[in-house]
């Protein structure tokens, strides 16, 4: 049988800010429906990993494959299978939930019923024609999670997706975006623990560099707990 390709491939990726390196080497396979848990301080290179898997930005050195698409030659061809949950919500604030999901959708070539669907799905149906600057930031968390998976992405990249919300809320929006969704995903975390015992694969970053990588099995809190120091 003919091997499936990873759904994430990045070979000795180097992204710089300026002189410095944000990324310095970075090398990992993902295979698909896995999770990728990413951890490390502040200033790791954490969120450049994310928006370089997201096509926002592109490596000064070094390969990244993404769902079989090679970046950033390849963007336009994988940009409409991912879906990104990023540190910002990425929504318009003077548009009502309805309206920025609309917007979205439209760009994507869904219908509105899909709409409707996904503000069902993250209890947001009875608040959906208010301003988004209205709303609490746990509310506009789940518009951002239903923004991210309103065109049924293959990939999620998730930057701390429970972020706001509290148990009832993370509990709502957990076959959306949690392991149970299917979907490849890549999550952010400033949660040691979480971080671990949600991914298949475990990478540490460490001033832009790999300081751990292995499957989550095999990661020992005391590992783990040393990119923090």
């Amino acid at each position: 049988m003919p091997r499936v390709p990873p759904a994430l491939k990045l070979d000795r990726v180097v992204r710089r800010y300026g002189e410095r390196e944000a990324l310095a080497g970075v090398s990992l396979e993902l295979a698909q429906g896995q999770t990728l848990g990413v951890l490390g301080s502040n200033g790791a290179g954490k969120t450049t990993l994310l928006r370089l898997l997201a096509t926002l930005l592109s490596p000064h050195a070094g390969g990244v494959e993404v769902l079989g698409a090679s970046l950033p030659s390849q963007a336009w061809a994988v940009r409409g299978r991912i879906g990104l949950l990023a540190h910002e919500p990425l929504l318009y604030r003077e548009l009502t939930a309805r309206e920025n999901l609309t917007f979205h959708a439209r760009l994507h070539g869904v219908g509105p019923r899909r709409v409707e669907e996904v503000l069902e799905a993250v209890g947001m149906t009875m608040r959906a024609a208010e301003p988004v600057r209205t709303l609490s930031r746990g509310m506009v968390q789940r518009v951002a999670v239903a923004r991210a998976v309103l065109h049924d992405p293959e990939l999620l990249l998730l930057d701390e997706p429970r972020a706001n919300l509290d148990p009832a809320a993370a509990e709502l929006v957990e076959p959306l975006i949690g392991a149970e969704s299917g979907r490849t995903r890549v999550i952010v975390s400033h949660d040691p623990r979480g971080g671990v015992a949600e991914a298949d694969l475990v990478l540490g970053l460490r001033g832009g560099r790999t300081a751990l990588l292995a499957p989550a099995e095999q990661v020992r809190q005391e590992d783990v707990m040393e990119l923090y120091r």
